[in-house]
């Protein structure tokens, strides 16, 4: 009996062993090791190691067997002992329910956990947790990126129809405009904010950094850059002088944008969206940006500038700056509404100086659309920043959108850092800019920047 019980207790640690193989086997898939731990088991899998020791055992034993047994007491013989231990081995293997264990390793590209990481095998049923979720998480940003793009584009034109609708555009007004389902796509959309008694301003601007005639088609062809005058018509039912000097000046250049605007100046905040509702409902560009009629531009610097933020949805782009809000009545850029911005003295919310800034398309559309409910302050460039300050858009602060006249200009472009558009701070434009306009382009425009 004492050989029965060692040879049973022998067949119970291969059972033991068979039965606990599966749970070393769970243990290593689940581990931090297992791409070496289960992998070096799992190559001759676990329950054939068990058989291996289980045969081994039996040999052991009846080598044990034929020494250990005393001749008077049979005992049980090695052909028992070989049946005990190998119908432990089987019910291991029944417990277990499989006779090896299949490696469910599968070989991964070497650039796992990048963005776009691609599985070796097409059978997901095989792939690892992590690359499965990779795979899923890259797929999901796609399909996001392309239903962004879809609604984008159908808020585009959704605005396009309303604002062609409610500015009820001139057939004339604009022949390069297209329908709403069928813009011409830009780079970017300049609109120089005028007024009729600034043709003199007009004509510096046309004589220095605006192309004219083919040279501005061309500009709008080949790099898909479109500049316009931006004007409205006078208080005079039926139109007046002023109406047809700008008409004429129309026939002659073929460079204006008229607008259903009444023209005024404490009514700039309501041109500049106008402005942007019309510009959207005729171009789809990237940027649309609004620059005043004393402003010299470096439309190649600008350019550059533009498109190193193209990849971006929202932007609003200029010099950034919180001046006092003015409460005092009389003075220049007073402000009617100073109580809204609390306690005087206090300073306006970041907003981009008005001589010049641009916005990306989302942030036209938005204020195309939603025109309606955007409150209009005195001054322009504060009645833009209050409605963007609640949105999810990026403020890009560019000093070299703000750039002074002669010395300034030339400095900064010896200093390797050109200069996209040029004032005087202290008119808030070129000071007599109709008569200093040429001067100011041979200083700072893109041939005294390509001298540097």
């Amino acid at each position: 009996m004492p050989f029965l019980y060692q040879q049973l207790s022998f067949s119970s640690i291969l059972f033991l062993f068979s039965f606990c193989s599966r749970g070393v086997s769970i243990i290593a898939h689940i581990s931090s090791f297992q791409s070496r731990f289960q992998a070096s088991l799992e190559g001759l899998g676990l329950p054939f190691f068990s058989l291996l020791l289980t045969f081994f055992g039996v040999i052991g034993l009846m080598v044990v067997g034929s020494r250990a047994a005393p001749p008077h007491k049979a005992g049980i013989g090695g052909r028992w002992a070989c049946l005990l231990c190998l119908a432990s081995f089987c019910l291991g293997v029944a417990v277990v329910n499989r006779l090896w264990i299949v490696p469910d390793l599968v070989d991964l590209d070497k650039s796992a956990g990048k963005y776009g990481t691609h599985l070796a095998t097409k059978d997901w049923k095989k792939a690892s947790t992590n690359d499965t979720y990779s795979l899923l998480t890259g797929f999901m940003f796609d399909m996001l990126v392309t239903l962004n793009k879809t609604i984008s584009s159908l808020e585009s034109k959704l605005a396009a129809a309303r604002a062609a609708k409610a500015d009820k555009i001139p057939n004339g007004a604009a022949p390069e405009a297209e329908s709403s389902n069928n813009l011409s796509k830009k780079f970017f959309v300049m609109g120089i904010i005028t007024a009729f008694s600034s043709r003199k301003r007009r004509d510096s601007i046309r004589q220095t950094w605006m192309p004219q005639g083919d040279g501005l088609k061309k500009l709008d062809i080949e790099k898909g850059i479109v500049i316009r005058f931006v004007i409205g018509h006078s208080a005079m039912p039926g139109g007046s002088v002023l109406d047809r000097a700008i008409d004429t000046e129309e026939a002659q250049h073929k460079d204006f944008l008229r607008l259903n605007h009444e023209e005024g100046y404490h009514k700039l905040s309501s041109k500049t969206q106008t402005y942007f509702s019309t510009a959207v409902a005729m171009w789809d560009a990237d940027f649309y940006v609004k620059v005043d009629d004393d402003v010299h531009v470096n439309l190649g610097v600008l350019s550059s500038l533009l498109s190193r933020h193209q990849s971006k949805a929202r932007t609003y782009i200029g010099c950034m700056k919180s001046g006092p809000v003015l409460a005092q009545k009389g003075v220049k850029y007073h402000e009617p509404e100073h109580w809204k911005f609390g306690e005087e003295g206090n300073k306006y919310f970041r907003h981009a100086t008005g001589q010049i800034y641009a916005i990306s398309k989302d942030v036209a559309t938005y204020i195309s659309i939603n025109r309606c409910l955007l409150h209009r302050y005195a001054n322009e460039d504060v009645s833009l920043g209050s409605w963007l300050i609640g949105l999810d858009v990026e403020h890009i602060d560019d000093r070299s959108l703000c750039c002074g006249t002669a010395p300034d200009c030339e400095m900064k472009s010896e200093a390797g850092n050109p200069c996209a558009a040029s004032f005087d701070w202290s008119c808030s434009g070129i000071c007599n800019s109709s008569e200093r306009m040429e001067q100011v382009h041979r200083c700072c425009g893109e041939a005294a920047v390509l001298r540097f």
